[in-house]
């Protein structure tokens, strides 16, 4: 969407400027609510990329995430359009709560209606007014409550474009995943916006790694379509790419006791807990059911029956799938680097 007007809730955002705009969503018990989003737009023309956080009231990095994002001076080199929203659900966020005040989930509401319910209504100004005008999405999120996830961008990897764009981003892991009905990434996909989700941390938690890695991703994707200065690279991660992933469920109820940790990488009949009885003496074993990295995990000891605690990734090679995640280790983006994103060498 190479145009060289763009307007936007009636705004007309020229180039070269900085513009922050409120859409007006319902109100909430006759309080007026907005949906704030900030626009950057380069001198020169280019693509129009979003990035959007908590679309889930409780996924709380991704807003630190942007944050920190529009801040770099880098983006004064950009050349196209940069639309921030780094609240989406501000119904939920007021509450903590993943949800809508009408119990419904945004990511399933999706392409929305203006005469439907709440859940609804906000997805359709926000799919109307953001997401069908741009090229590319980039959608932020965490872990459901009580769960943590390893950063992870998760795409149609048979997409090769959106698969060269997610290993660009250099997250550790980048997962296949399909489409489900009513989610955001679904209905832009066949609104021809094809869309990264971007997976790390916990629910109402801030997670400093998760934060710091998906700043320099969305940089490098940025830079992986020409929007910003390409880098002179040192050194490149390289993801494991994983095409299946489980989660594995608690076969009793009790006190959960692990012994894997997020990121670990697990054979097949492994022990990767235990449940404990808290009166009792016995402990049940939980094994690994194929080989693996665990992307995903409970971190609430207390289980029940059929509760999910550990998401395992399925890899077939994995002393290569060790050594890439020894580098990202190893490498992780540290204070100084990510204050140095501005200083880097770049080519013009």
């Amino acid at each position: 969407m190479l145009s060289s007007k763009l307007i936007i809730a009636n705004t007309e955002i020229l180039k070269g400027t900085r513009v922050t705009i409120n859409l007006e969503l319902p109100k909430l018990y006759n309080t007026p609510t907005n949906l704030p989003l900030r626009v950057i737009r380069g001198k020169k023309d280019g693509p129009i990329v979003f990035v959007s956080a908590a679309i889930h009231g409780d996924e709380l990095n991704g807003i630190e995430i942007i944050r920190r994002l529009r801040k770099l001076n880098i983006l004064n080199k950009l050349k196209g359009t940069l639309i921030l929203v780094p609240i989406v659900n501000v119904y939920g966020i007021m509450n903590l709560s993943r949800y809508l005040p009408d119990r419904r989930d945004l990511n399933r509401s999706f392409p929305g209606s203006i005469k439907g319910s709440l859940a609804s209504r906000v997805a359709k100004v926000f799919f109307d007014e953001i997401v069908s005008r741009c090229d590319l999405g980039i959608d932020l999120h965490t872990a459901s409550i009580h769960k943590s996830n390893l950063p992870q961008v998760r795409t149609n990897i048979d997409n090769e474009y959106t698969f060269n764009l997610a290993k660009a981003f250099e997250a550790p892991v980048v997962l296949h995943s399909e489409l489900r009905d009513g989610s955001l990434r679904s209905v832009a996909q066949d609104a021809g916006v094809p869309i990264l989700l971007y997976e790390a941390g916990e629910a109402l938690r801030f997670d400093e790694v998760s934060i710091r890695i998906g700043v320099k991703g969305i940089i490098n994707v940025l830079r992986e379509m020409n929007m910003l200065p390409h880098l002179v690279k040192k050194n490149v991660k390289t993801p494991i790419i994983t095409r299946n992933s489980t989660w594995i469920r608690s076969n009793e109820s009790g006190m959960l006791r692990t012994i894997k940790a997020l990121g670990d990488i697990v054979k097949k009949d492994e022990i990767i807990a235990f449940i404990d009885e808290p009166l009792g003496d016995d402990s049940f074993e939980i094994k690994a059911l194929f080989d693996g990295v665990i992307i995903g995990k409970s971190e609430i000891p207390l289980v029940q029956e059929g509760d999910a605690i550990f998401h395992i990734a399925k890899l077939k090679d994995l002393e290569s799938a060790e050594t890439k995640l020894e580098y990202f280790n190893e490498n992780a983006i540290g204070q100084s680097e990510f204050y140095e994103l501005n200083n880097e060498e770049i080519i013009e």
